[in-house]
């Protein structure tokens, strides 16, 4: 009997661990929609040409370091 009282607690312990986890990433989700939707109100209202600026100053940016540790 005492073993099956080990397993139902072992049992207990890992449900409750997992309902923690469920709810956590119910959390995490809901914080990446705002992100999301965050970013797209972003990239929606900026111009091409400031998005264009963007771009090419990410990439000037790789380039330079690309070369400065060659």
């Amino acid at each position: 009997m005492r073993l099956s009282g080990d397993i139902n607690e072992e049992v207990d312990s890992h449900n409750r661990m997992l309902d923690r986890m469920g709810n956590d990433m119910d959390s995490s989700r809901g914080v990446l929609s705002g992100t999301m939707d965050r970013f797209k109100t972003v990239f929606e209202t900026k111009s091409s040409r400031r998005m264009f600026t963007l771009v090419a100053s990410f990439v000037f940016i790789f380039l330079v370091i690309y070369y400065l540790t060659r």
